[in-house]
């Protein structure tokens, strides 16, 4: 991946990059030492006249990404791109040249995630294709690069509706910030900038035991000894990863059990994935015997000998609630003999977790969050917390939410390997 790249590009001379201070200097101008660089501003594109085919009802009580059509340009995965359409674009037509018609009358139009539907009684029939009209903005990361010639230069980015990626560096470049251009942004300001701060995820020093020793006996002697190990990776549609290009071989467990087959290479080590989309610990829970989910039939009866449990969509419970339902699920795996790695989520959509900024970010503000460190601590389960990685990642020059595929809560590939990161740093 690119962001792998350019993490490890940018440990080559990091104290260089960290003491060189980018600072704004304009709206779009940045300060370097005695130099002034310019940044451009964000990008727009211009679509005529893009066919819907039997536009649907503005469904009002949807999510605000599913009101509607999607409009191709701002799709981001199965969702859309928040704020990309530029709001006053849009025009919507019965044919192309034709009159425009009626937003409140004909039609009804969720600007800000850009999806439209038609609205009873107008003039767009049931089988009838529209032709849309709009404006979109992209994101882009664009880098500060010192040059192997010691100059100073700003290169753009790969502009994309939802994942950015920033530009490869050549031989004997250090990057010293990226630059966050997003849609319709009048200016630069501080939020745009986000200096290399460190080159990757500081682990920490090796403890001795280590937490596989320690929380995780019985699969590590099994792993040690060449013995047969079956890993049960159970969540939600972050764990399924059939959005992902090639799940096979991006999610994150599928990176996980691959490092530690290389850790351990001469252990037969069995992957199963029960993953539920949408869904929660308590949903499993729920499900009857004979379903396709159902909690003793698809999560206890495989007989795992590691279950690594990744849940952001448990992410509403609090401590007590956290206590509740982990307390039974810690319950049932210890008495089928299981050990346990619960994981921390990755970070969401900033404003669903009450962020108002991708950067001083460190900490997560998340009740669930802290009660699964508790939980994990006092009943001495294993933790590995990806939830500190994303964390960080500001630090690294990266917004997390670029990492998003669906703007929301979808992490690409990479982002899937900080679980993996995560996991393995409990070996």
């Amino acid at each position: 991946m690119k962001q792998t790249l350019f993490l490890v590009a940018a440990a080559c001379a990091l104290s260089t990059a960290a003491a060189e201070q980018v600072r704004l200097a304009g709206d779009w101008q940045l300060q370097v030492g005695a130099q002034t660089l310019t940044v451009d501003g964000p990008e727009t594109v211009e679509v005529k006249d893009e066919r819907l085919d039997r536009l649907p009802p503005y469904n009002a009580k949807a999510a605000q990404y599913a009101r509607g059509a999607k409009l191709a340009g701002v799709r981001a995965q199965e969702c859309t791109a928040r704020h990309a359409l530029d709001p006053a674009s849009l025009v919507l037509r019965a044919s192309p040249g034709a009159a425009p018609l009626v937003r409140g009358t004909d039609y009804e139009a969720e600007l800000t995630w850009g999806c439209v539907g038609r609205l009873e009684g107008g003039a767009i029939p049931a089988d009838g294709a529209v032709y849309a009209s709009y404006a979109y903005g992209t994101l882009r990361l664009d880098s500060v690069v010192r040059t192997a010639a010691g100059t100073v230069a700003v290169r753009k980015g790969q502009p994309h509706v939802a994942n950015p990626e920033p530009p490869a560096l050549g031989p004997g470049e250090t990057r010293l910030a990226n630059v966050w251009v997003t849609p319709r942004l009048a200016r630069l300001t501080d939020a745009q900038l986000f200096p290399v701060l460190e080159a990757a995820y500081p682990e920490p020093p090796q403890a001795s035991p280590t937490p596989a020793e320690t929380f995780l006996p019985k699969t590590l002697a099994k792993l040690r000894a060449g013995g047969a190990v079956r890993v049960l990776a159970w969540g939600d549609s972050v764990t399924h990863g059939g959005y992902l290009p090639g799940p096979e071989t991006h999610r994150w467990q599928e990176q996980f059990v691959r490092r530690l087959r290389a850790r351990f290479p001469q252990a037969r080590i069995e992957l199963v994935t029960e993953a539920w989309g949408g869904r929660n610990t308590d949903s499993y829970f729920k499900e009857p015997p004979g379903s396709e989910h159902n909690y003793q039939e698809k999560v206890l009866a495989v007989r795992p000998d590691l279950v690594v449990s990744e849940f952001v969509n448990d992410a509403g419970l609090n401590q007590q609630g956290v206590n509740q339902r982990y307390g039974r699920i810690r319950d049932d795996f210890r008495a089928i003999g299981a050990e346990w790695v619960i994981l921390t989520p990755h970070y969401v959509r900033p404003d669903w977790m009450g962020l108002t900024s991708e950067k001083e970010i460190d900490d997560d503000p998340r009740p669930y969050v802290k009660a699964l460190r508790v939980f994990a601590a006092e009943n001495r389960l294993a933790l590995a917390d990806a939830s500190l990685r994303y964390g960080r990642l500001w630090r690294q020059g990266l917004p997390y939410s670029t990492l998003m595929m669906n703007s929301i809560n979808h992490p690409n590939p990479y982002g899937m390997s900080l679980f993996a990161d995560a996991l393995m740093a409990l070996f």
